[in-house]
């Protein structure tokens, strides 16, 4: 199964509030014979985070660890891309190993799931940034009606919903406001969601890539060709379902492999999912201190992550230095690119590409 693949917990290292709430124990009961560590902090652990002879153990780290914490910050945060507004997490880290990934850069060696056991408080910070919202009167690529919060920026939500409820129970607060939805990008297909009662104010955007290169970059996630087949699945199950084509990495191939993706994918949707399909395109942003790690743990995935013949350094709004394709050269790629999925896949409409 997916599930004994992804996670095998026998350590779970937890704040002592996060203990006492039932989410919490909740988690721990569903691994009784694991080890429970208590921390003082759900960031600071030596055995997980910052020490690099962690690196060759990547994977077994996110196989085996797991992590309870409370999350202090509620704030609500504006978006305006990808959603109206980014929701405080329920989780961080992920047991996947995309060798891209932006978490690490913040977290140390690995990143293995925390699981946040205050939900209640997250749910009502969420529901009371909502109606402070009040109708949203004026559409935007967002959204034309509802206001769109993500859920998911520092997880996958598809595999939280593994360890625990939080992320079902924010998709039922979301189900009765009458003015919000909510949504997260997911590489895990996990048919339980299927069955939830989202009221239709739930939108699951399935990231999408040319498969081969997938095999390198996107470790211990659900095969192309499942996630393709998933969104008939989840539109049939009325859920509304976009992809994101990220992140876009160029290779002597990129544009035909792009090209064998985008006909996959149109032979595989039925008329319903063509027709509320939307998509994000997302170019490659990588980071030297990533690339540092995952040569310790993934050097093959850096053959194509890492292009200084290709890439700059650009300051992010975080302040991290990362490096992005060229300016000029990476404006060509995005309008080859935005015109092969016009061509092949017309009724795809491109909410934004960068």
């Amino acid at each position: 199964m997916e599930f004994d693949r992804l996670l095998q917990i026998r350590r779970i290292y937890a704040q002592p509030a996060a203990l006492e709430l039932p989410r919490g124990r909740e988690i721990v009961a569903r691994w009784p014979d694991a080890d429970v560590v208590p921390v003082e902090n759900h960031w600071n652990i030596p055995d997980v985070h910052g020490d690099e002879t962690n690196v060759p153990r990547w994977s077994r780290i996110k196989t085996e660890a797991l992590v309870l914490g409370v999350k202090k910050s509620l704030t609500v945060k504006p978006n305006g891309r990808s959603a109206d507004f980014i929701a405080p997490s329920t989780a961080n880290g992920c047991a996947m190993a995309c060798a891209y990934c932006y978490v690490p850069r913040h977290k140390g060696y690995s990143n293995p799931v925390t699981v946040f056991a205050n939900i209640d408080q997250i749910a009502r910070a969420v529901e009371r940034h909502a109606n402070r919202q009040g109708i949203k009167l004026e559409p935007n690529q967002c959204d034309p009606e509802l206001w769109v919060y993500d859920i998911g920026e520092n997880s996958d939500c598809s595999v939280d919903a593994l360890i625990s409820d939080n992320v079902e129970e924010l998709v039922t607060l979301f189900r009765e406001l009458p003015n919000a939805k909510l949504s997260f990008a997911t590489k895990f297909i996990n048919p339980a969601m299927l069955e939830w009662n989202h009221g239709g104010h739930t939108r699951i955007r399935f990231s999408l890539m040319p498969a081969d290169l997938a095999k390198t970059v996107d470790a211990r996630t659900s095969p192309m060709a499942v996630r393709m087949a998933a969104i008939n699945d989840f539109v049939e199950a009325g859920y509304e379902v976009h992809v994101n084509f990220s992140p876009v990495i160029i290779t002597d191939t990129w544009l035909t492999d792009w090209e064998e993706l985008l006909r996959q994918l149109d032979a595989a949707l039925t008329p319903a999912a063509k027709e509320q399909l939307a998509a994000e395109v997302i170019f490659l942003t990588h980071n030297e201190q990533l690339h540092e790690v995952n040569l310790g743990w993934h050097p093959q995935a850096e053959n194509v992550l890492w292009r200084p013949d290709l890439q700059e350094s650009k300051t992010s709004s975080n302040g991290f230095n990362n490096v992005r394709y060229r300016s000029r050269a990476k404006a060509a790629y995005v309008r080859q690119l935005t015109a092969l999925i016009q061509d092949v896949a017309p009724y795809c409409r491109i909410r934004y590409a960068f």
